[in-house]
């Protein structure tokens, strides 16, 4: 039995749930996984027996619950600072932690008009003028991060800090929806949107949610 246990919600809406899985992925550490379907009359008492604030992602290790993806992604850095979670410098890291919290409170646009959705294409649905405003304040930062950050990293894999960490994992559900609603991207947000879409962790992730039982059984009913 696997020390760790990450509660999440559907792999192809729960945008929050691939946050966490994501940090776990990165923190190397094994784990087990409780999918609980959203949306649906059992869900909010089936997450209230393992969140205390009745939402998830939730990571549970021996007695201890850790709610909310970036509480999640600091706990794994301090259990293990090897995997490389933040940045090593302190310029770096206060960026990449300005950066997720942004990414955690902000973009409400975005988050209203372009959902989470991996099985969907809606090319150009959405794209309001705040959602324009929001894609390029994004864009803005992963090219500014790949600049001043991934360059000086020991080893540069395409992400905004050279490796794939906590940041990247805040982000990667809002390159999803670049893809699912085909916002059309400049040269260098495109090329690290396909390197978060290639990491093995995500790919593992969109072959789950393309293939979830509760989602091919309500597509049997229409």
């Amino acid at each position: 039995m696997a020390d760790f246990t990450l509660v999440i919600g559907n792999k192809n809406y729960s945008s929050w749930s691939l946050r966490g899985w994501l940090m776990v992925k990165a923190a190397g550490v094994e784990f087990e996984e409780i999918v609980i379907p959203l949306d649906r009359p059992e869900t909010a008492s089936a997450i209230r027996k393992h969140s205390p604030s009745g939402r998830v992602p939730v990571l549970l290790h021996r007695g201890l619950a850790v709610w909310e993806s970036l509480a999640i992604g600091e706990y794994l850095n301090d259990l293990k600072p090897e995997a490389i979670l933040w940045p090593p410098t302190v310029s770096a890291r206060a960026h990449a932690r300005s950066i997720s919290t942004e990414m955690h409170a902000g973009f409400a646009e975005l988050r209203a008009n372009m959902p989470m959705n991996i099985r969907a294409s809606y090319p150009g649905k959405g794209l309001t003028s705040g959602v324009r405003a929001d894609v390029e304040r994004i864009t803005a930062i992963w090219r500014d991060c790949r600049k001043r950050f991934a360059g000086a990293s020991p080893k540069d894999d395409g992400f905004l800090f050279g490796t794939f960490g906590a940041a990247d994992a805040m982000f990667a559900p809002v390159v999803t929806r670049f893809r699912t609603y085909g916002v059309t991207l400049d040269s260098d947000s495109e090329a690290y949107a396909a390197a978060v879409l290639a990491h093995p962790a995500m790919k593992e992730w969109i072959e789950a949610a393309q293939h979830e039982p509760w989602l091919i059984e309500a597509a049997e009913l229409e």
